[in-house]
């Protein structure tokens, strides 16, 4: 098996793996190089949908809703943001996959010493545990509002559920991310139902795509916002891009090169552009459905079921929300355990059988996950998802530096290295995260 990097990464990156990304679906989806643009257009979208599952997954779900409920549409900005930094991070993160070969992790793992790659990949494992925790309880909570299943047994069905899933990749990648949209279109369409029932003032809505001050000076704010920020731009995706992209088989010419990367950038763009409405969505529902009511203190996924259907005067109001969270937890299921398999191959270049690297990559966010719960009490769950996407965000400066860093290096990608404004743009957003973070940790002490 020849290695996934071209010539470009071969000189640049002599300890890269010796296997591509998800060998099993690597360069399995043909590319026509005639035709016309939706043709070449439909060849590449999908990617940019599994990636955009992490910027709708139940973690956002915990945040968007305490934000929502107690600051009403001030956060809105913040949402707004981080869907702009996280379309900018994500095209990195596809130039480095279609440009060099190379995944994320399998950039790191060639560039960097043992030991600091083994620190990158513990740091990523634990934020894959953060980001895994919040789907498991995501799903685990819309299983036990629907059919009142108790947490712990909702988090065993996910055992199972996306390995049945996650099976389907034997039929070809494309099976994947049929289910991937199929869910997100429920998610959407159920949000659409929500707001039309809300009725939110969209006056306000857009007054709250300003951002204030008070996001930095209230602590609770802060917290929240850095929570948000966590929540949307998700480290594992800038793996999980950098790799799924590699599904399409690229010819190894310059021209296709820069005719791939704008078809997949315009895909993840238009796919977090939807991410960026559902987003919204949840928030804007907190906003005109609790906090315009004074209820103000709602910050559980449960409480907020329960509140809807009296709230709203429709008695489906309160289903449709759990069926959208179960959509979304399932997803971010199945691209949760792919971040996985991707971030041990490619950090530790390791090999295992289909079933063992998804059955592995699935128990590692399912023992701490019934761990949290049963030392917790099913009473914390929310808290345990906020606290998550918090963890997320202190990791998150550890993926886009290298990130960043790997773009920007003319010796790895050539004549497809970032210019100047955007790489001063792409450091600049790594600023702005890191900062927020050593904000949020001073705050803490």
């Amino acid at each position: 098996m020849p290695p996934p990097s071209a010539s470009l990464a071969e000189d640049a990156a002599p300890r890269a793996s010796r296997y591509p990304s998800l060998e099993e679906s690597h360069h399995t989806i043909p590319v026509p190089k005639g035709g016309g643009i939706w043709r070449r257009l439909f060849a590449f979208a999908g990617p940019g949908y599994l990636v955009a599952v992490g910027y709708m997954d139940p973690g956002n779900w915990a945040t968007d809703i305490a934000g929502g409920s107690a600051f009403g549409y001030a956060l809105l900005s913040v949402i707004l943001l981080s869907s702009l930094m996280a379309m900018v991070l994500q095209a990195l993160s596809t130039k480095l996959g279609i440009v060099a070969g190379l995944d994320l992790a399998q950039a790191c793992r060639a560039r960097y010493s043992r030991r600091t790659t083994i620190g990158l990949w513990v740091l990523c494992e634990i934020a894959i545990i953060a980001m895994d925790l919040a789907e498991v309880l995501g799903t685990a909570i819309a299983l036990q509002l629907l059919f009142g299943l108790p947490l712990l047994a909702g988090v065993a069905i996910t055992t199972f559920d996306v390995m049945l899933i996650l099976a389907l990749q034997r039929f070809g990648f494309r099976k994947i991310e049929a289910v991937i949209a199929t869910l997100l279109i429920v998610v959407a369409g159920s949000f659409a139902y929500e707001l039309w029932l809300a009725r939110p003032d969209m006056a306000a809505v857009a007054g709250g795509l300003v951002p204030t001050t008070q996001i930095v000076t209230d602590p609770v704010m802060l917290y929240l916002a850095i929570g948000i920020l966590g929540a949307t731009v998700m480290p594992h995706n800038l793996y999980l891009h950098s790799a799924v992209v590699q599904t399409r088989a690229v010819a190894p010419d310059a021209v296709s090169k820069r005719q791939a990367l704008r078809l997949a950038t315009l895909d993840s763009s238009v796919a977090l552009t939807l991410a960026l409405f559902i987003n919204a969505a949840i928030l804007i529902l907190a906003a005109a459905t609790f906090h315009v009511a004074g209820r103000h203190d709602v910050a559980d996924i449960d409480q907020a079921y329960h509140l809807l259907s009296p709230m709203l005067g429709a008695s489906a109001a309160s289903v449709v929300f759990a069926v959208a969270l179960l959509a979304s937890g399932q997803n971010s299921t199945i691209t949760g355990t792919l971040a996985g398999q991707i971030v041990a191959e490619g950090f530790l270049d390791l090999r295992l059988p289909f079933w063992a690297r998804r059955m592995a990559t699935r128990l590692l966010a399912i023992i701490p996950a019934v761990a949290m719960i049963w030392i917790a009490g099913e009473g914390s769950a929310t808290e345990l998802l906020v606290m998550s996407q918090v963890v997320l965000s202190l990791q998150l400066p550890f993926a886009i530096v290298p990130l960043v860093t790997f773009t920007g290096d003319r010796k790895l990608m050539g004549e497809f290295v970032n210019p100047r404004w955007l790489a001063a743009l792409a450091w600049a957003i790594a600023l702005v995260i890191i900062g927020l973070n050593l904000t949020l940790v001073i705050g803490f002490f």
